[in-house]
This record gives C-alpha cells, sequence and structure tokens, in this order.
C-alpha cells in the first residue's frame, strides 16, 4: 500500500512560518486554523496560511527533510515557498 506524506509550512498571522510533516494536509492544517493543539506553536498565531506543502512516499524522507527546512532562515524558506529551486544553493553558501 502506498502511503504519502507531506512537509508543509504554515505563514502564521505574526508573519512567521510553523514547518511540519503529516499524512493528512487538509486535515492537519485544519487542526492548525482551529486550535486544536493548545500547546502547538500556530495557536496564539492564527489565522494561518498553508503556504508550502511537499509530498513525499517515505515518511524517513519527509522527516529529514523537515528537519532540514526548519534549520534553515527566513530566506532560504521563503525562496522554498516561492519554488525558487535554484536560489537554495546560493542560499546555503551565505550566512545563516
Amino acid at each position: 500500500m502506498f502511503h504519502q506524506y507531506f512537509v508543509y509550512i504554515i505563514r502564521c498571522n505574526d508573519g512567521s512560518y510553523y514547518t511540519g510533516v503529516t499524512n493528512d494536509i487538509d486535515r492537519r492544517f485544519q487542526e492548525h486554523q482551529q486550535g486544536i493543539i493548545v500547546h502547538c506553536y500556530t495557536f496564539k498565531r492564527r489565522p494561518l496560511v498553508l503556504v508550502f506543502h511537499e509530498p513525499f512516499g517515505d515518511i524517513n524522507q519527509a522527516i529529514a527533510f523537515e528537519k532540514q527546512v526548519k534549520g534553515w532562515r527566513r530566506a532560504k524558506k521563503e525562496a522554498l515557498i516561492a519554488r525558487r529551486w535554484d536560489l537554495l544553493p546560493e542560499l546555503s553558501r551565505t550566512a545563516k
């Protein structure tokens, strides 16, 4: 059976970004938007906008990519959101 996982980025009301991984992007975004989990980073930063999601067939690859993106600075995340894959190598060379 084929499973699909998503790494996603949400832009919060305060302009910050939240990165996560899920197997159901629609359900997970609604959980964030509705404030289902009170201690979640996004709870006090609603309303939210889903600005990026990328599918993965392997949960380990999805988790590794999520961790990688969480370590990126804002400019690199914004290049990813814009799907400007060509900018990522240069942004990787510049200071964090």
